[in-house]
């Protein structure tokens, strides 16, 4: 069977240019992120297209992130979004975080994000202990690595039965498949996704997008 160099740099750059959809505030935060020292944990335009496709495709009107960053998956999510629907994203980060703000307020979607500043499972315990459990449609975890099997359980409470969660970074830039790489964020990748595989609450796929996104749905 044929398969695609996804390492391709021209590839990459047709799928970017023919393969996505961004609105003017979307293309300017990315770029503005692009500069940052820390850039390197936005999610690429390719991704943010999938995440926002999903959220179309199943209806979403419920959603929850954990780790907003400068905002640009929430951007993503929230147009994704009907009118009356609401985007709940945790960070911990104020300065991050402002930026996301300035960006929501420009694309006019301030009133279907809602920020909060604590760390994600405090925020996450908190959603739970407020009656949100089995109330999310879609849910999209881009944080801290090590703390991925922890939001991955409580995100699987708060996702509704059909409802679609993805993780970002799950192929690490190969390094999940290298058996001599047992530093912990590698570490924490690898035995999540062999979770996934075996974890007969969902169905599970692994997409070779970006950094690698691990989706699952939600069975019951």
């Amino acid at each position: 069977m044929k398969q695609v160099d996804l390492s391709s740099t021209r590839l990459a750059r047709y799928v970017l240019e023919q393969g996505t959809r961004e609105t003017a505030a979307m293309a300017k935060l990315r770029e503005q992120t692009s500069t940052m020292r820390e850039a390197h944990l936005q999610i690429s335009a390719d991704q943010a297209q999938f995440i926002a496709f999903m959220v179309r495709a199943i209806g979403a009107r419920q959603a929850l992130e954990v780790g907003t960053f400068t905002g640009y998956s929430a951007l993503a999510i929230a147009e994704a979004l009907p009118e009356d629907g609401q985007l709940i994203t945790c960070d911990v980060n104020d300065d991050y975080t402002a930026v996301a703000q300035r960006y929501w307020r420009e694309a006019g979607l301030q009133d279907r994000i809602a920020l909060r500043l604590a760390p994600a499972l405090e925020t996450l315990q908190g959603l739970l202990a407020d009656g949100y459990a089995r109330r999310f449609d879609f849910v999209f975890i881009d944080a801290d690595k090590t703390g991925y099997d922890d939001y991955y359980e409580h995100g699987l409470k708060l996702l509704r039965p059909g409802g679609i969660m993805i993780l970002d970074n799950v192929l690490w830039g190969g390094a999940v498949a290298d058996p001599d790489d047992d530093t912990d964020n590698t570490a924490a990748l690898a035995a999540l996704n062999a979770k996934l595989q075996e974890d007969d609450r969902v169905d599970m796929c692994l997409a070779p997008i970006g950094d690698g996104l691990g989706l699952v749905r939600r069975r019951a």
